[in-house]
């Protein structure tokens, strides 16, 4: 069974978010069946060349025709962790930009590399059971598959599957690409297949012409089957809802393991939690916070966006800093919340530290030395982060929305039940309450609270699990 994924980005070579952890890890666990030989095709950028050149290989070169450019394919591969990742090289597209997104030509930079793609497979001597790809930005795939290349015999038995990470983005561009980038014509364009708000919306287009499309969470594809999450596809979704499923991401257990994490001075498990505790001290030390064992620590590491919920965050500051807690913040965003959170951390320096940056290594001991990891997403396809802190016995208060509703178990007080606190209300009064209880539990029940932060430890979010689902995909498709 041959797999081939198609993205955007895939760590370790380039990442800015799920998606690139999504197709880093996958393969890894796939290639453990006996049956799977997985492989990844990514965009060579500027800063995988810089990294990683020297141990990337050339195997072959040549043009494809982007309506009337005819434009270099440099095809390079690597094996890392048994994996065999290929890299689509053009400098002009790829090689001489500092960032993945946000050029003005996206939309004939990711056009030129799904046309690379597919022309380039024969020659690779690896024509997949089953094309993989991935949110917009490879989207395409099949369309072109069914309606470009159809001709080519060694594709028919070529099946797909789009998985959406986050259907915000959707790839909306002027229809003309079809034409002067595609090399087709625009029947589809006119028929409705491919149009949406006058755009020629590449997501409606993967979704329409896939065999099967998945998503990140289960919640989560019953989610955007909605109005309210559906970003103006629900319609389309709820048509396909057939051949429509949500898997839940992992994380990397290996690296997420506060007992061989490098970043941290103090391991610990889920046997001897006495390393959390020097964590926590180690974390108010490093930030100016009062050394307290007794006061519970909220760390947040988070994008500070309305997505993520911050707005609830800053409307009850004032309430959550009337607590006897700590708040620790890292990250960065829309400049209103980082005004905002500057502005508390600076009147109130005893019981918040704002960090409105990017740090790796405090990260890991935000995670691993608080007690509470707050993320009230206003929506959310999945969620790292929450597996993140509790495989380091931090308790998410979390929304009950997408991703977070699926791998977050609320605590139930009749059975003791649960891995964190959850609200289902998006509003900043119903956060509170849940933040109150939680700080309760802390304070009154404490053998409570560590049985809570055992169960979190435990809980199974390794890719070696999340990827079974994927897998029965895949061979359900091919039987």
């Amino acid at each position: 069974m041959k797999i081939l994924l198609a993205a955007a980005e895939g760590a370790p070579f380039i990442k800015t978010g799920g998606l690139g952890d999504v197709v880093g890890a996958l393969p890894k666990s796939l290639n453990h069946a006996a049956d799977a030989d997985v492989r990844v095709i990514l965009p060579y950028y500027k800063k995988i060349a810089e990294k990683f050149s020297d141990k990337i290989e050339d195997v072959f070169w040549t043009f494809v025709d982007v309506g009337w450019r005819h434009q270099y394919v440099g095809v390079k591969k690597i094996t890392q962790d048994k994996t065999t990742v290929y890299f689509i090289d053009n400098d002009y597209y790829f090689g001489s930009r500092d960032e993945v997104y946000g050029y003005d030509d996206d939309g004939e930079r990711f056009a030129y590399f799904q046309l690379a793609i597919l022309e380039v497979l024969e020659r690779l001597d690896f024509v997949p059971d089953v094309l993989h790809a991935n949110d917009y930005h490879t989207a395409l795939l099949p369309f072109l598959l069914k309606e470009k290349y159809s001709w080519i015999q060694a594709f028919d038995n070529v099946h797909t599957v789009l998985t959406i990470h986050n259907i915000e983005f959707q790839g909306q561009y002027d229809p003309v690409i079809l034409s002067d980038l595609l090399g087709m014509g625009d029947e589809r364009y006119r028929d409705g297949t491919v149009r949406m708000a006058d755009c020629f919306n590449w997501l409606k287009t993967g979704i329409l012409y896939a065999d099967r499309v998945t998503t990140v969470s289960p919640s989560y594809a019953g989610e955007i089957q909605t109005p309210a999450f559906g970003k103006g596809l629900d319609g389309i979704l709820r048509m396909v809802s057939g051949k429509l499923s949500g898997f839940i991401n992992g994380i990397d257990t290996a690296l997420y393991d506060p007992k061989t994490d490098a970043a941290l001075q103090t391991h610990f498990d889920v046997q001897n939690l006495a390393g959390k505790a020097e964590n926590k001290k180690q974390l108010q030390e490093r930030l100016g916070l009062p050394v307290r064992a007794d006061v519970p620590v909220i760390g947040i590491v988070s994008r500070l966006t309305y997505q993520k919920g911050f707005n609830l965050v800053v409307d009850e500051m004032c309430y959550l800093l009337e607590q006897d807690v700590q708040v620790v913040l890292l990250g960065t965003g829309d400049p209103r919340f980082e005004h905002d959170f500057a502005y508390f951390a600076n009147t109130y320096p005893d019981k918040i530290s704002a960090n409105i940056t990017f740090n790796l290594g405090l990260a890991q001991l935000i995670y691993a030395g608080s007690d509470f990891f707050l993320m009230p997403s206003a929506f959310e396809p999945c969620g790292l982060s929450q597996m993140m802190s509790m495989r380091y016995g931090t308790l998410p208060i979390v929304h009950e929305v997408g991703g977070l509703r699926d791998t977050v178990q609320a605590y139930n007080q009749y059975d003791g039940t649960g891995t964190g606190f959850s609200f289902a209300d998006f509003t900043g009064y119903q956060m509170m309450q849940t933040l109150r209880r939680a700080i309760d539990i802390y304070r009154d029940k404490p053998e409570v609270f560590k049985q809570l932060q055992k169960q979190a430890m435990t809980a199974d979010f390794s890719w070696d699990t999340a990827s079974q689902p994927y897998l029965s995909l895949y061979r359900d498709m091919l039987d």
